[in-house]
């Protein structure tokens, strides 16, 4: 049998300009509601309470989706943008 090359191909385009630079979008935090922050929070003492007991498996992972659910809510309160939702 005998071995293939990898062929590495270039494409040019018409208006390919080698100073153009890639810009990558910035990362924006979502505003979260309230009830996600107080849904990690509930969700969280559960777990430890009745879930932990139980199953220690099941308690340590739902406390860390509830740990995770609560940074990312803290996330949101102080790098989210402002909205102005009045009706």
């Amino acid at each position: 049998m005998a071995k293939k090359k990898a062929v590495k191909h270039s494409v040019k385009r018409k208006n390919d300009t080698s100073k153009t630079k890639i810009v990558k979008p910035k990362w924006h935090a979502v505003p979260l509601k309230g009830s996600f922050m107080v849904t990690a929070i509930l969700g969280f003492l559960i777990s430890a309470y009745w879930v932990y007991p139980q199953s220690f498996n099941f308690g340590v992972a739902f406390m860390f989706i509830f740990a995770a659910m609560f940074i990312a809510s803290l996330i949101s309160m102080t790098k989210a943008p402002l909205t102005n939702e009045v009706k």
